[in-house]
């Protein structure tokens, strides 16, 4: 390796397409996505659906909602792999390079509150077991992320590598504990809901639990060796790896009636592995958010992401306690604006994929300033995916892709 491709190396290409000598082949792919879709909050989803469905119901609802989350995340993993571009840079076609801060702004802070939001579920159960000040475990969990989304890809695939395994083992052990717990399969299956879901309801919550997370998908699969290994680590991830957090969260909320799966594995008598294994599963999620917010803020400011990662790391654990008991209804809400971006992104590639290098270094038609119609295509995906009957961030997507591609050829 050079001293310009070590110099690379170490800047992550947060503001450059990704070389080819520095791209990955299938299964470190695979197992950085699966570390993505690994997120604890889906299995806190599927618990709320394991007690509201029943299990031809969750299934249809799962198979479902993780069809659009694969088609959706899969178009924008193929254009990643062709550009080699992040979220943030393949905005600056489609918004501008100055309008493309607005994505940025909206996808960074998200990711920077929900990091937050994280440390303090880190640190929660693990106070309650051990005793240890709360504000101590905050600092350390925090700064622990910190250290290994400072290290970039390479700390996320390692991290991976330990904590993919160690959910998937607790998560199916877990399940065997349930099903036994119910009488078996058969008993587990005929299990009726008291409070029935609606099956809409059910469908949007599948998609919505990660499909703001997924519009993120290009800064990681910018990785891949080629489009094939993109789109396939991603399908997979999400059919295989988000499945199962629905499916771990589900079965044992459906037995015990409790929703929240770190109480389920409490119930199970499995209290130390969970602290341990749920807290690598916020681990891998939250590496995963503030190298996205990283990125997402050095697009705006032009600095370094591995000091933006830093920053919004002790941003983040500083106002994790705040952002913990205030900020999650706000984050939710922001979150549903975040779909639209990758709706035109799609569209815009869908456009001009002819007219960009063959290199993914920067597009022919990139405009400095701001390109009004994916703000006003935003705003208006934005606003259907609020008001909107049916499936929210498909109205968002939807919505916005339609006026993008309306105004660009008009």
């Amino acid at each position: 390796m050079t001293q310009s491709d070590s110099n690379h190396s170490n800047a992550d290409f947060s503001l450059q397409s990704v070389p080819p000598q520095h791209r990955r082949g299938f299964w470190p792919m695979l197992i950085v996505m699966m570390g993505f879709t690994f997120f604890s909050a889906s299995m806190w989803t599927g618990g709320r659906l394991g007690t509201s469905l029943d299990a031809r119901q969750f299934v249809l609802a799962v198979l479902g909602g993780n069809l659009i989350l694969g088609v959706y995340t899969g178009m924008l993993a193929y254009i990643a792999a062709k550009t080699g571009l992040s979220t943030h840079l393949l905005a600056r076609s489609s918004f501008g390079i100055k309008g493309s801060r607005l994505p940025s702004l909206l996808l960074g802070s998200t990711q920077v509150g929900w990091f937050g939001v994280g440390v303090m579920m880190f640190a929660l159960p693990i106070q309650k077991l051990t005793g240890i000040n709360l504000y101590v475990l905050i600092a350390s969990g925090g700064a622990l992320m910190t250290l290994t989304a400072y290290f970039g890809i390479r700390a996320l695939t390692a991290l991976s590598f330990v904590a993919v395994p160690a959910i998937a083992g607790l998560g199916f052990f877990s399940i065997e504990q349930a099903v036994t717990t119910s009488g078996g399969l058969s008993q587990l299956l005929a299990i009726i809901p008291e409070t029935p879901m609606d099956f809409s309801l059910a469908l949007t919550l599948c998609v919505g639990s990660f499909i703001s997370g997924g519009t993120l998908t290009p800064d990681f699969t910018r990785f891949s060796r080629s489009s094939a290994i993109a789109v396939s680590t991603t399908v997979i991830a999400f059919f295989v790896g988000n499945s199962l957090m629905f499916t771990f969260g589900a079965v044992g909320a459906s037995v015990y009636q409790q929703a929240d799966i770190s109480q389920v594995m409490v119930l199970q008598g499995l209290i130390l592995p969970a602290v341990i294994v749920l807290g690598l599963n916020i681990w891998t999620t939250n590496d995963s958010a503030l190298y996205a917010s990283g990125l997402a803020f050095s697009n705006i400011t032009g600095l370094s992401k591995k000091k933006l990662v830093i920053f919004n790391g002790v941003l983040g654990s500083l106002f994790s306690m705040f952002l913990y008991h205030h900020f999650v209804g706000f984050l939710t809400l922001l979150g549903s604006c975040l779909p639209p971006i990758g709706a035109i992104i799609i569209s815009d590639y869908a456009l001009r994929r002819r007219q960009m290098h063959t290199d993914g270094n920067k597009f022919d038609i990139e405009v400095q300033g701001v390109r009004l119609s994916a703000c006003l295509a935003w705003a208006g995906g934005s606003i259907a995916a609020h008001w909107l009957p049916g499936i929210a961030p498909i109205n968002g997507l939807l919505v916005a892709a339609l006026i993008y591609l309306l105004m660009e050829r008009s």
